[in-house]
């Protein structure tokens, strides 16, 4: 199952990657391009709100067109707009390139890469191993994004990262020959139009509020406002059409399940985390201790080590110790390590003094990742996991976008008390939070019986 897992883990990989590698480009991408860092950062908003838009309706069409050829089409696009950016002349066409090709792409080769996860994976710990695979590519991605970022930036050029991109992407195509699609595409499927356009609107909003939190209070309440109103019109929609007997985006019955409710709230939660402790720890390291960019991904690394460790032992863990088990373990280890950077915050100058906290951050996040996805997907039949994909990854972006926020709107902020001490301890609040919502989850044996239960 190697040759089948390969494409999934690369493709989960690349887009985790590309989502944290422009972070320590944007100086150099602004004097070449000869625009200012707000309009890169804006260029990586852009890409955030296309992709919240687009998830659902995502994992939607991957049913319509078959989930095989969504991932590929969804590679294709991303690929192009790869290349797009790599020549880009100006801002604009980094837009086009980046924020749009690649973010359209995106959301049409996730929702792919966890569907076949589950319908190909059909025994528990089994599709634990698969998903903890997954998972360990993503946090690789997402932590390797700054480090290798930087050092094909700083030895080549910021286009050659995009080139590097382009080049993964072909490789993940030609490795998805040998996949096959366990069930054929519902060509007789009804789109729902209105409620893409409604759910994306309200998605767009919503992420557009949480990014204007750290320029302007009352800009984010009415952003949130009127996406949380559009948000209530999309499920009124809903329920109109199961009414009258149509096809809805997103059947209300994926939100009547508790057990997938409460694992998709750790899922927001784990993301909220492990995105908004990586920006106040990146920015301390950089603005406080004075480190560059690549002696910043370096010492990240702690924080990759823990994760690779954790997801790997997916199997593992998910033979001896209950799900539910190990979501909570997960939270109090990461909480346990935003301590233990709380710590030695101000004591220590030494750069080594933050990676035992980042590593136990790593090893917590890796440990309850797997699990939490696997307690989402496997709640629902194989006819609901396009929709349920699509909700999850949407909500998991979702997280991300409010931990990177939150953090940069408490910084920002500056708190007499101290920025970065306030940011970590409302961050492990949170956490607190994602541990309760965790021990409400069922307890269920690690049988391979569990994984054909549906709610």
């Amino acid at each position: 199952m190697r040759r089948v897992l390969a494409p999934l883990a690369l493709a989960q990989f690349i887009c985790s990657f590309a989502g944290s590698n422009m972070n320590v480009m944007i100086k150099d991408i602004s004097k070449d391009l000869d625009t200012s860092v707000q309009g890169v950062q804006t260029a990586i908003t852009i890409f955030l709100l296309v992709m919240a838009a687009l998830m659902i309706p995502g994992g939607i069409l991957a049913d319509r067109y078959g989930r095989k050829r969504c991932l590929v089409v969804g590679l294709s696009i991303y690929g192009v707009g790869a290349l797009l950016s790599a020549a880009a002349p100006g801002l604009g066409v980094l837009i086009l390139g980046n924020s749009i090709l690649e973010g359209i792409g995106t959301a049409l080769l996730i929702p792919p890469v966890y569907i076949l996860t589950t319908l190909l994976f059909t025994e528990v710990t089994g599709r634990a191993k698969a998903f903890g695979t997954i998972m360990a590519f993503a946090g690789l991605g997402a932590a390797m994004g700054p480090l290798l970022g930087g050092l094909i930036t700083s030895a080549i050029s910021w286009r050659a990262a995009f080139v590097f991109q382009a080049v993964v992407v072909a490789a993940i195509i030609l490795l998805s020959r040998g996949l096959r699609d366990p069930l054929p595409p519902d060509h007789e499927r009804d789109f729902d139009t209105v409620g893409a356009l409604l759910s994306a609107t309200g998605l767009v909003l919503v992420v557009s509020g949480i990014l204007a939190a750290d320029d302007n209070v009352w800009l984010m309440g009415g952003l949130l406002l009127v996406g949380a109103l559009i948000l209530v019109a999309f499920f009124r929609w809903v329920r109109t059409r199961e009414r009258a007997g149509a096809q809805p985006l997103l059947p209300t019955e994926l939100f009547h399940n508790r057990t997938s409710n409460l694992g998709l709230i750790t899922q927001h939660t784990q993301w909220l985390m492990l995105m908004g402790v990586s920006f106040v720890a990146a920015a301390y390291l950089q603005v406080v201790r004075g480190y560059s960019a690549i002696d910043t991904g370096v010492i990240f690394t702690a924080s990759t080590m823990g994760l690779l460790v954790s997801s790997l032992g997916a199997e593992r863990f998910a033979k001896r110790r209950e799900q539910r088990t190990l979501i909570m373990a997960g939270f109090t280890v990461t909480v346990c390590g935003i301590g233990a950077l709380l710590a030695v915050a101000h004591d220590s100058p030494k750069a080594w003094a933050s990676t035992p906290g980042l590593f136990l951050i790593g090893l917590g996040v890796g440990l309850m990742l797997t699990p939490s996805v696997n307690i989402v997907q496997s709640s629902f039949p194989e006819d609901l996991q396009g929709e349920i994909s699509g909700l999850s990854r949407s909500v998991s972006n979702l997280g991300s976008s409010v931990g990177t926020a939150l953090a940069g709107t408490i910084l920002v902020a500056d708190p007499a008390v101290g920025p970065y001490a306030v940011a970590l301890v409302v961050l492990a609040m949170i956490g607190l939070g994602g541990l309760w919502a965790a021990a409400l989850l069922p307890r269920t044996p690690p049988t391979p019986s569990t994984a054909d239960h549906h709610s």
